[in-house]
């Protein structure tokens, strides 16, 4: 392991932290390899009552690390293995018996979103915001923007959110259902433990058959993910999608240059 998310047990509780911090947190297949392993090894955790998944620096996660996607001579190949990669770690966080707590400290943009609408409880502090960032590089959503954002928040909503793409603050994440309470910066880490030891006091069989139920349309939402799959496979292929990741990178070298000169 490459400590792209690392892991703490402590008790009945596994914490998972993305570790990209100087990257913004960004989705690659390594991290989301790294991600799925150890989602896979807490589960065998004797005892294992509660998982947390949270984020260093100041992004939760800018989503599909765009640059590495960039430089690629295959970015096709590349978007839909991550995107598989992504799905699997999704729907292994959907079959997890125990409950599954995200701590949002900051953005979450595009793909990343697909981490915390899996969750069963999603705390964020003020300045997390959700933004997809599709129609704005000529792709489409990703991550479950269009499989699971409607659930949570209404269908009229995520088509505003979408189609304006503009972000989700942290108060609307929880007016609208994205999120279930707002937590002051300082006290995100100790909020989300103390949710899962809460948890963990509760009988392990009952949670687990109540998840089971909870997330009774699997099989649709990995349907449903597929077909988001095949879409952005398409888009990524487009002039659309040339000119808005060419802008993408023109903007992130303009910021470079001139965060150097200052």
């Amino acid at each position: 392991m490459s400590n792209l998310v690392t892991i703490l047990t402590n008790g009945p509780v596994v914490t998972l932290t993305l570790n990209r911090p100087m990257q913004h947190n960004g989705l690659t297949p390594e991290l989301l390899t790294e991600l799925e392993a150890h989602i896979i090894a807490a589960r065998q955790h004797h005892g294992l009552r509660a998982i947390v998944l949270q984020a260093s620096g100041t992004y939760f996660s800018c989503g599909t690390d765009l640059v590495a996607l960039v430089r690629q001579t295959d970015r096709l190949a590349y978007a839909d293995h991550g995107l598989r990669l992504l799905h699997q770690v999704m729907l292994t966080l959907i079959d997890l018996p125990v409950p599954f707590i995200v701590a949002v400290q900051g953005p979450v943009n595009g793909s990343a979103l697909g981490l915390v609408v899996v969750a069963d409880i999603v705390l964020v502090t003020p300045n997390a915001h959700f933004t997809a960032y599709a129609t704005t590089l000529g792709l489409s959503p990703e991550g479950g923007w269009t499989t699971l954002l409607p659930r949570l928040i209404g269908q009229r909503r995520a088509g505003e959110v979408l189609l304006l793409e503009r972000p989700i603050t942290a108060e609307e994440a929880v007016a609208w259902g994205l999120a279930n309470r707002l937590v002051a910066p300082g006290h995100l880490f100790d909020e989300a433990q103390a949710l899962a030891y809460q948890i963990a006091t509760q009988m392990p069989g009952s949670v687990a058959c109540t998840r089971r139920l909870l997330w009774a349309e699997r099989e649709q939402i990995a349907a449903a993910l597929n077909r988001e799959r095949e879409v952005y496979c398409e888009r990524i292929q487009s002039i659309e999608a040339d000119l808005g990741l060419k802008a993408f990178l023109d903007r992130q070298r303009t910021t470079m240059t001139t965060e150097e000169t200052v």
